[in-house]
C-alpha cells in the first residue's frame, strides 16, 4: 500500500524515561539510516571495496509555531538524557513507524512576511528500528 503524507504522525517524549506524545503542527519530517564505510581497496582491484560501520540515524523535521504544544518540543530539546521518538508514516498505519532513543535539537524562525515555524534535527542516542508491516 502506498501512502500520502498528509496523515503522518510523530511522537516525541520530554526525556529519555517519559511518555511519548503527539508532537502537534509538523509538516514534515525525514530520517536516513546511513552506515558508515571504511575503505578496503587493494592493489589490482577493479574499483573500490568498503566495509559497513555502525548505523548512523538522523534526521529532520519542521512545522508551525502553537502556544500550546511547541514548549514540549523544546523542553525535549534540554532533555539531559534524550528522548522516545516514534514516526509514523500515517496516521492509518499503526504498524508502520520508525522509533528509537534520540537527542533532539530545536530551532524557530519568525519572519515579518510568513508564518512562524519550528524545526529540529534527530540524532539516535541508542538502536533504532522500524516496523513496516
Amino acid at each position: 500500500m502506498k501512502y500520502h503524507g498528509k496523515k503522518a504522525v510523530v511522537y516525541f517524549s520530554t526525556t529519555g524515561t517519559g511518555a511519548a506524545v503527539n508532537v502537534a503542527n509538523l509538516s514534515s519530517w525525514s530520517l536516513n539510516f546511513a552506515t558508515d564505510k571504511a575503505e578496503t581497496t587493494s592493489f589490482g582491484e577493479t574499483n573500490k571495496t568498503y566495509v559497513q560501520g555502525l548505523k548512523d540515524v538522523s534526521g529532520d523535521f519542521q512545522g508551525f509555531f502553537d502556544d500550546v504544544t511547541t514548549a514540549a518540543l523544546f523542553t525535549a530539546a534540554d532533555s539531559a538524557d534524550g528522548i522516545k521518538a516514534y514516526l509514523y508514516v500515517s496516521s492509518d498505519a499503526a504498524t508502520r513507524y520508525f522509533y528509537g532513543p534520540a537527542w533532539i535539537d530545536a530551532s524557530i524562525s519568525v519572519p515579518v512576511g510568513g508564518a512562524v515555524t519550528i524545526s529540529g534535527t534527530i540524532a539516535a542516542n541508542g538502536s533504532w528500528g522500524f516496523k513496516l508491516s
